[in-house]
């Protein structure tokens, strides 16, 4: 906004301004009257018609249409967060017009204490109009020269010195310290500034002061001083808000001029190509109406008042508005009534021709109720006008009018802003705290009465509060830095924490050499992390199988039962899902099968199988050292169990002893179905049920993977409905299997063919080789499970332990005081609560960041949007680990089939099952971006498995039924 140019007389007036002969009649008086108030009045579809206007061109500014262009700049201001009350130290700031021809430095303390701050100290200096008018260098030095003098006042000693920059004009933010000036306003004209970085021409103006003292050999030291933020007036205003009922994220100025900012949803801002987080945008609405949306409102003497200024055309809203310009207003509108015959007896003094000599705080004071008649008197007989009784009156009407009208009009920008955040953030009532500084909102008490009554009439569906700024800005200023500070700390933190999670390429092939070398120890027979565990699974399918299996999938705490039927035309499956309680899990082993049994007895009765006879494959994902297709002693539980007297046991014979109980048991034989031969005919471990499945659709699938997560609530009672599609049963940890050649397996004879070899890389690193990789994080998840030091790997990967490597992450970066204000909350601290869902939910790429939040405040968590962005961070880093550690596995695999068969390139598919796998939503690219990188000559293609476990375990037994019949022919 700028000075208003000289007012002309109309042709024909002499410069007395007392045309006695054009004096009216009092009807023709009172009408004029009327007229001129009347062309003030702004209807409500009218208000409503801007406020939609003005929301269309925010709109078309935050998507970077530029053609028509917007009415509204819409510029980020890279001031991406809000104080939340920790913030402390001392700061220094600078405003430059914010209040006209004066600048101002301020000392601002911060205490850390929900925001209270000491009193700030200031000091105010006049520019003179020569500065304001001439070079920039030379306004800039003055900036320096000021601030100087300021300091010398305090006892700064040598300590360093953030300033915030107030740069209360239009500018195009690059950073948060890094902004071009678009144009100058407010009565400036300095020369070489427009187009250029206005915090570096106060560095470079800094850095002169400084070396001109040490020239002179002053003994005034020259100040160590950083320019961190350069804040528009109006988001200092925003910034100083002391907290209502909600969050305050509007700022609303109405100064000499006036505008408004708010925050906006990152994505939503094309200019930044941001998908995440927050930014105040500086929405720069003086110049709305450049387009003639403003049309249907403008009077003769908004007109007047444009054309006689030094920006013809622009920043009509502003004219309309700002406090500059209400007091030019209300003189137009007298002088024509003078001319006019209505005031003063028809005489227009020269002063009331004059420009600038009605004030804002002259209309605020006529307006007055309670002596604004005597106001009246008294300013316009200083003017040289006779002031009588009606003229004070007309003269107090034209100021409420004038007002009334600017009030009303920054109410329906302000209900667009408020709609925008409305439904951009989804919300049915949006809770909001609007923070209002500058000259009208102060001198004038009865705008913001207006103000609120005409927002609640445009906005029903908000709930505003209205708080007036600290100190005219100068503390949100103050406040930028300090946050900008706080951000700064908190991110060395969260990185210096997270440091240990982003593992580069040679960590990874360090990782990759030793799985390697652990595999070929553990393939010979000598110690090693790995056992590397022959399943006897010679051939993967191809094609030809055919028949119906039964199949039981225990590999978590779920159980199920399923027919599987191999035909031509694929494979069709029938399961019921059972429940392991975690009493049976952990109770005794003869517990825990007959358990199993009677579902398989459940399951027969209800499928109606009972007098028929199928080969049998279990699935039984745990360790085990299988000494044949069908024998395998178990060599430790996992997972959670811990049932007694099973391991070192062959959990086949364990399971055909229960068989023999329950057919022993007092049950009438047909309940069992005494016809029922349960030929089991191999026991599988799920990881090898999965490359099985994957490998009757494809016949170079020779690797298997489960990396698997929570699995879904389950029943606590045998359910009564059957399941006719699969069911993720991957259970919760990790493995790998592949097809090794049967030479370099010590463990079994023979020198030629393949054989699957069941790694059980879940343990890879209990030997102490990935201690490097392990973080103090990773060590209380260890110390609190139930097999300390043990599957290493599987508590760095699997979805049963990253909710928890996160969980302990929030609780240290808590302490810190980084996140959640510092505050300590008791669900945080109760194990479990942060689920490996989480994870997947809160990376993915579809939920805005409200919908993060909300997951989290769910969990009982009160965060900011900054807290979110940084669990956001912890949860990709920590699946992002997890993801590069299992594709550095897959590598070493890969590299080892290729080098056993003498390749110089090999095409390899990888079957892979488990949840954290399908569902999150960048882990199997991780993995797979890991594989690219450390095995460069495997062509790897990764098939997500259905059902695995169920229909894997059936072809299983399908492929030894075949190989078992070409045999026998």
């Amino acid at each position: 906004m700028d000075s208003i140019g000289p007012i002309g007389l109309q042709q024909g007036e002499g410069t007395s301004g007392c045309p006695q002969d054009s004096l009216l009649c009092p009807s023709d008086s009172s009408e004029l009257v009327q007229d001129c108030l009347q062309q003030f009045k702004v209807t409500g579809p009218q208000l409503q018609q801007i406020q939609t206007s003005l929301l269309g061109s925010m709109e078309q500014a935050l998507g970077g249409q530029t053609s028509p262009a917007p009415a509204v700049r819409m510029l980020p201001t890279y001031v991406g967060s809000i104080p939340h009350g920790t913030e402390q130290g001392d700061f220094v700031v600078l405003e430059l017009g914010a209040t006209g021809a004066s600048l101002r430095v301020l000392w601002v303390t911060l205490t850390g204490t929900e925001g209270h701050s000491m009193e700030p100290r200031s000091q105010e200096f006049v520019i003179p109009q020569e500065v304001m008018l001439g070079p920039g260098q030379q306004l800039f030095d003055f900036a320096a020269c000021c601030l100087s003098k300021f300091l010398d006042t305090l006892p700064v000693g040598n300590q360093g010195l953030q300033l915030g920059f107030s740069f209360s004009f239009p500018c195009h933010q690059t950073g948060l310290d890094r902004s071009t000036l678009i144009s100058w306003t407010k009565g400036f004209r300095c020369s070489g500034v427009e187009g250029q970085d206005v915090v570096q021409l106060l560095r470079d103006a800094i850095q002169r002061q400084g070396l001109a003292l040490t020239s002179a050999l002053s003994i005034v030291q020259a100040y160590s001083i950083d320019v961190v933020a350069v804040v528009n007036d109006t988001v200092g205003t925003m910034m100083g808000c002391k907290p209502g009922l909600g969050p305050c994220e509007v700022g609303l100025v109405v100064d000499t001029g006036t505008n408004a900012c708010y925050m906006e949803e990152a994505r939503h801002v094309a200019v930044l190509d941001e998908d995440r987080g927050r930014v105040c945008i500086s929405i720069e609405w003086g110049s709305f109406g450049g387009d003639g949306a403003l049309g249907p409102v403008l009077t003769t003497f908004d007109r007047t008042l444009d054309l006689e200024s030094l920006n013809p055309g622009a920043q009509r809203f502003e004219k309309m508005i700002g406090g500059l310009y209400l007091g030019e207003l209300v003189r137009l509108v007298l002088a024509h009534l003078a001319r006019h015959g209505v005031l003063f007896g028809g005489c227009a003094s020269p002063a009331l021709l004059s420009q600038g000599s009605i004030t804002l705080q002259h209309v605020a004071e006529m307006e007055d109720p309670s002596d604004g008649a005597a106001r009246v008197h008294a300013i316009l007989q200083d003017l040289g006008l006779s002031v009588g009784a009606l003229d004070a009156k007309i003269v107090q009407h034209v100021c409420v009018a004038v007002c009334t009208r600017a009030a009303r009009l920054c109410a329906a920008a302000l209900a667009a802003v408020l709609f925008r955040l409305q439904h951009s953030r989804e919300q049915q009532m949006l809770q909001i705290a609007v923070a209002t500084g500058g000259q009208v909102f102060e001198q004038h008490p009865r705008f913001l009465s207006v103000l609120q009554e005409t927002v609640m009439l445009l906005a029903p569906e908000c709930d505003v509060s209205f708080i007036p700024s600290v100190d005219g800005g100068g503390r949100g200023v103050a406040m930028v830095t300090a946050v900008a500070a706080r951000l700064a700390a908190h991110r060395r933190l969260l990185e210096e924490t997270l440091a240990h999670f982003r593992l580069n390429q040679e960590q990874l092939a360090v990782v990759q050499a030793q799985m390697r070398k652990a595999m070929d120890k553990g393939l010979r027979g000598e110690a090693s992390s790995l056992r590397m565990l022959p399943t006897y699974v010679r051939a993967t399918p191809d094609g030809s199988e055919h028949g119906d299996f039964l199949a039981l999938d225990l590999g978590g705490t779920n159980f199920r039962v399923l027919l599987v039927r191999v035909a031509t035309g694929g494979v069709q499956i029938t399961s019921q899902v059972y429940s392991i309680p975690e009493y049976v899990a952990q109770g005794s082993g003869q517990q825990l099968f007959d358990h199993i049994v009677d579902c398989i007895v459940d399951f027969q009765q209800k499928q109606g199988l009972s007098g028929q006879s199928f080969p049998l494959g279990f699935t039984f994902s745990f360790p085990c050292r299988q000494l044949g297709l069908d024998q395998g002693i178990l060599l430790n539980w996992t997972k959670g169990f811990n049932a007694s007297d099973c391991e070192g046991q062959d959990v086949v014979c364990l399971l055909r002893e229960a068989i023999r109980r329950r057919q022993a048991s007092s049950l009438p034989q047909e309940c069992f179905g005494a016809a029922v031969e349960l030929n089991v005919v191999a026991i599988v471990n799920d990881t090898v049920g999965t490359m099985m499945s994957c490998g009757y659709e494809d016949p170079h699938c020779e690797v298997g993977l489960i990396v698997g997560e929570e699995g879904p609530a389950l029943f606590t009672s045998m359910p009564d409905v059957n399941s006719l599609s699969p069911v993720d049963s991957s259970g919760t940890g990790t493995n790998a299997c592949y097809m090794e050649e049967l030479r370099n397996v010590v463990a079994v004879a023979g020198e030629s063919g393949r054989m699957c070899i069941n790694m059980e890389w879940g343990a890879f690193g209990d030997d102490g080789s990935l201690g490097v990789l392990s973080t103090s994080f990773d060590a209380s998840v260890d110390r609190a499970s139930i097999n300390p030091g043990k599957q290493r790997f599987e508590k760095m990967i699997s979805g049963m332990y990253l909710g928890e490597i996160v969980r302990h992450i929030l609780l240290h970066l808590t302490s810190l005081g980084v996140l959640f204000r510092g505050r300590q909350t008791q669900r945080l601290q109760t194990r479990d609560i942060f689920k490996t869902k989480f994870l997947s939910e809160i990376e993915s790429d579809s939920l805005a960041l409200r919908q993060v939040r909300a997951i989290l405040e769910d969990l009982g968590l009160p965060l900011t949007s900054d807290d979110a962005l940084m669990v956001l961070e912890v949860c990709q880093a920590v699946s992002q680990r997890a993801a590069k550690l299992c594709g550095a596995g897959v590598a070493a695999v890969v590299e080892k089939i290729r080098e056993n068969r003498g390749l110089e390139e090999l095409m390899v598919s990888v079957g892979v099952d488990g949840t954290l796998y399908k569902l999150h939503p960048h882990f199997s690219g991780w993995v797979a971006a890991t594989v690219r990188e450390l095995a460069p000559r495997c062509a790897v293609s990764f098939l997500q498995s259905e059902d695995g476990s169920g229909k894997g375990a059936a072809l299983v037994t399908a492929v030894a039924c075949r190989l078992a019949q070409m045999a026998h022919v």
